[in-house]
């Protein structure tokens, strides 16, 4: 295991603290939660850009057209 120093401004760090506090871990455990989250969001963009650099444009845009189709038969509204 790693040890890391940051810098923050304090009252970013007393929203953490308190946040950490709330939640009832420890602020060490609260950050390593919050960069599981950002990396995993990363990798998702990642797998979603390279599928999307091998995919074909027809079948993607004809992919989100079923999607949208289904939303509206179950109440949902597309957004303008």
């Amino acid at each position: 295991m790693s040890t890391l120093t940051i810098r923050m401004p304090d009252a970013t760090h007393a929203r953490l603290r308190d946040l950490a506090r709330t939640r009832g871990v420890s602020m060490g455990k609260l950050i390593e939660e919050m960069a599981t989250v950002t990396l995993s969001a990363h990798d998702a963009e990642v797998r979603f850009r390279r599928m999307a650099a091998r995919g074909k444009p027809e079948r993607g845009l004809a992919t989100l057209d079923r999607l949208d189709t289904a939303g509206r038969g179950k109440g949902l509204r597309r957004r303008k």
